[in-house]
C-alpha cells in the first residue's frame, strides 16, 4: 500500500479475472483486512444494439407510420 492509498495488482491475476482497461470496479469491504473487487455490469451497454439488422431497413418506420 502507498502513501496514497495506491496498489498495484499483478497483471496475470486481471486477466485470469477477465479485468480490462477501463472496466468500471466496484470496491467492497467483506471483513477487517479484505476487499473485493468487482467489475460493474452495465445492461444498457451489453444489450444495446444486439437486435441491429433484425427487421430490414424502413420497417420500423412503416410501422410508426401507422401509428399516425
Amino acid at each position: 500500500m502507498s502513501a496514497k492509498h495506491q496498489i498495484t495488482l499483478p497483471v496475470d491475476a486481471l486477466v485470469r479475472a477477465g479485468i480490462q482497461v477501463g472496466d468500471e470496479m466496484r470496491v467492497e469491504v467483506e471483513a477487517s483486512g479484505r476487499v473485493t473487487l468487482t467489475r460493474v455490469d452495465d445492461p444498457i451497454e451489453r444489450f444495446a444494439g444486439i437486435f441491429s439488422g433484425l427487421y430490414p431497413p424502413g420497417y420500423l418506420d412503416e410501422l410508426r407510420d401507422e401509428w399516425e
